[in-house]
C-alpha cells in the first residue's frame, strides 16, 4: 500500500472514530462477506474502571485478485479518544511518523509474529492493537482483552493488504467490570440512562392522569376531538419511556435487550407520527376553531406521516446495526434529511392559521378575538420553532461536545425540553367553555380593534 494510501486510510480511521457517536454497547454480531473496505468501524465505548473487550471471529477468509494476502497486514485495533488527535496529526506528517513506528516494532516486524507495513494504522504506535490475523487458528479466533485506562475506545478492523477481500463473522462485547465483578455492558456516558427514562416516565404517567381527568371527566363536553388525540400522544410517550428504560435496564445487566429493542422502536414511531400530527392540527385549529380541514392541510398530514415513518424506520436501521454496515452513512443521510423535511412541513399550518386570522380580523368586526387568537399561534409557532431547534441542533451539539462520561446530559436535555413543550402546548389549547384566550369585553375589543390598524405582525 502506498504511503499516501496508508496515512489517508490512519486519517479516515482516526476522524471516523471522533464522528461516530456511541451507542448501547450490547453484544453484537455480524457476518462479511468479500468486504474491500480498507477500514471497519464496530463501536465506541467508554470505560470508567477497569473493563474488557471480547473479540470472537469464525469463518475468517481472505482472498485477493493480485497477490496473495498477508495476513499480518489485516486485524483489529483499540482507538483512544486521547490518542485521537496524535493519529491525524501521524496521518499528516506521515513519512516521520512512518520511520518512528517502524523504528519501534524493529522495522516492522508484528509482536505477534507476523510482519506489519509501517504504514499500516496497525502498526501506529497511538493506536491498541489487539490481534492480526496470523493469529487465527483455523480461521477462528476467541479472546478477552483488558482495558485498564478509563477511556472513550472505538473498536476498529483494518486491512492494509492491497485488495484484499475478507470474509469473516464478528462477535464483540465491550463492557466495565463491577467491583463484585458482574459486567456491565452499558458505557459510563449512558448508565444514567435507566433511571431517567424511569423518572420521565413517571412524569408523563402523573401528566396522562391529570389530562384524562380533564378531557374525560370534567370538562369532557368542552374537550374536543384533538384534545383526546393528544392524550393518545401521552399515552404513547409514556409507552416509549417505560420501553426505554427497560432496553437500556437489560442491556447493562445482560447485554442483550430481551425484546425491549422491538417495544422500543415501535413506540417510538407512534409517538413520532402523533405528535407531529398534533402540531399540525392545532397548528391548523382544527376542532376547537374549524371542524374539517382544508385541502392543503390535509396534503401535509399525508406528507408528515409517510415522512415520519421513513425517520424512524431509518433510526431503527441506525440503531440495530451500527457503523459497520457498509450502508450506514446512507442511512443516518436519509434520517437527517426526513427528520428536517417534518420540522418544515409542520410549521405551514401555523403559518397559513396566522396569515387567515390577520386577514380575517379586517373584515368580520371581531377584532380583538382575532387579536387574541392571532397572538396565540404567534407564540405557538415561536415554541415550536424554538423545541425543533433545541432537540435537532443544541442537543446533537451536546452530544458532540460534551465528555464521554457526561453524554446522557443530552438524553436528559432533550426529554426536559419535550415535557416542557406538551406542558406549554396541552395549557395553552386545554379544553374549556370559555377560553380566556378567546373570550373578550368590548373594552378589550375596542383596544383590539386599535391595535390592529397599528401594528403589522411579521413572522
Amino acid at each position: 500500500m502506498a504511503a499516501p494510501a496508508r496515512r489517508l486510510l490512519l486519517f479516515v480511521v482516526a476522524v471516523a472514530g471522533a464522528l461516530a457517536l456511541p451507542v448501547a454497547a450490547e453484544i453484537k454480531k455480524e457476518s462479511f462477506r468479500e468486504d474491500p473496505r480498507s477500514s471497519i468501524m464496530f463501536e465506541k465505548f467508554g470505560f470508567s474502571k477497569p473493563g474488557a473487550v471480547r473479540i470472537i471471529v469464525s469463518g475468517a477468509a481472505v482472498s485477493s485478485p493480485v497477490v496473495r494476502p498477508d495476513n499480518g497486514q489485516l486485524g483489529f485495533f483499540l482507538l483512544s479518544d486521547e490518542s485521537l488527535l496524535h493519529a491525524i496529526d501521524e496521518a499528516q506528517e506521515g513519512p516521520t511518523r512512518e520511520k518512528r513506528a517502524a523504528a519501534t516494532n524493529g522495522g516492522g516486524e508484528d509482536p505477534d509474529g507476523g510482519s506489519v507495513s509501517a504504514g499500516c494504522v496497525l502498526n501506529s504506535p497511538y493506536v491498541k492493537k489487539l490481534f492480526t490475523f496470523k493469529n487465527l487458528k483455523g480461521g477462528h479466533y476467541n479472546k478477552s482483552f483488558p482495558v485498564t485506562r478509563p477511556d472513550e475506545y472505538t473498536l476498529f478492523f483494518a486491512n492494509c493488504a492491497p485488495e484484499a477481500l475478507v470474509s469473516m463473522t464478528v462477535r464483540t462485547e465491550m463492557y466495565n467490570v463491577n467491583a463484585d465483578g458482574s459486567k456491565d455492558y452499558l458505557p459510563v456516558g449512558q448508565a444514567p440512562l435507566p433511571a431517567i427514562y424511569g423518572f420521565f416516565a413517571f412524569c408523563y404517567a402523573a401528566f396522562l392522569a391529570a389530562w384524562g381527568y380533564l378531557t374525560l371527566s370534567r370538562d369532557r363536553v368542552s374537550a374536543h376531538q384533538i384534545h383526546h388525540l393528544m392524550l393518545g400522544l401521552l399515552v404513547a410517550r409514556l409507552l416509549y419511556c417505560l420501553s426505554a428504560a427497560e432496553d437500556q435496564h437489560y442491556i447493562r445487566v445482560t447485554g442483550t435487550p430481551h425484546g425491549w429493542d422491538v417495544a422500543f422502536y415501535l413506540f417510538q414511531l407512534v409517538k413520532g407520527v402523533i405528535l407531529f400530527a398534533v402540531i399540525a392540527l392545532v397548528g391548523t385549529g382544527w376542532s376547537f376553531l374549524k371542524p374539517v380541514l382544508q385541502d392543503r392541510e390535509k396534503k401535509v398530514l399525508m406528507a408528515v406521516i409517510p415522512l415520519q415513518v421513513t425517520a424512524n424506520i431509518a433510526a431503527a436501521v441506525i440503531g440495530e446495526t451500527g457503523p459497520f454496515m457498509q450502508g450506514w452513512v446512507t442511512w443516518n443521510q436519509i434520517l437527517l434529511f426526513v427528520d428536517v423535511a417534518c420540522c418544515c412541513a409542520v410549521l405551514f399550518p401555523v403559518v397559513w392559521s396566522i396569515r387567515s386570522l390577520r386577514e380575517t380580523s379586517k373584515t368580520d368586526g371581531k377584532a380583538a378575538r382575532n387579536l387574541s387568537k392571532l397572538t396565540l399561534f404567534r407564540q405557538f409557532y415561536v415554541v415550536v420553532i424554538g423545541y425543533l431547534y433545541f432537540t435537532r441542533i443544541v442537543v446533537y451539539a451536546l452530544k458532540t461536545v460534551a465528555s464521554y462520561k457526561y453524554r446522557w446530559v443530552s438524553i436528559l436535555a432533550e426529554e426536559m425540553a419535550t415535557l416542557a413543550f406538551y406542558l406549554f402546548m396541552f395549557y395553552t389549547f386545554r379544553p374549556a367553555e370559555k377560553s380566556h384566550c378567546f373570550s373578550l369585553d368590548e373594552d378589550e375589543e375596542e383596544a383590539a380593534e386599535m391595535v390592529l390598524r397599528e401594528e403589522e405582525f411579521e413572522l
